[in-house]
């Protein structure tokens, strides 16, 4: 039993089971407009990896809208989602791109970001 646990362990801990779990690259959420309230950019973790955009909320925000653009201001995608939860987009052309969240009190959220091949 003592060697069933030890071998188990072992390859969790070099990644020889893929149990680890994949991230991406994060992206930095800047606050843009703040009304009221306490900052809340550290519960909005969105990262890119490829061609898709993973955004996961670690609290209960309410309501989130989540508006994904290119860099010069062309809509891609755009979303309403209850919180706390996550939610993927996928993005199909290279460049470069803004994602946008507004929490239900006004405050907005933003990051940028590249996709890359």
């Amino acid at each position: 039993m003592l060697c069933l646990v030890l071998s188990a362990a072992f390859s969790y801990a070099h990644g020889v089971a893929r149990t680890e779990f994949e991230k991406g690259t994060p992206i930095i959420v800047i606050q843009k407009v703040a009304h009221e309230g306490p900052e809340k950019s550290g519960s909005i973790l969105p990262t890119i990896d490829g061609h898709c955009l993973t955004v996961t909320f670690t609290e209960n925000l309410g309501e989130v809208v989540i508006d994904i653009t290119t860099a010069t201001g062309l809509s891609v995608d755009f979303i309403s989602t209850q919180t706390p939860n996550g939610v993927m987009f996928y993005i199909p052309n290279t460049g470069s791109y803004v994602v946008t969240f507004t929490l239900p009190n006004g405050d907005e959220y933003y990051g940028e970001f590249e996709v890359t091949d």
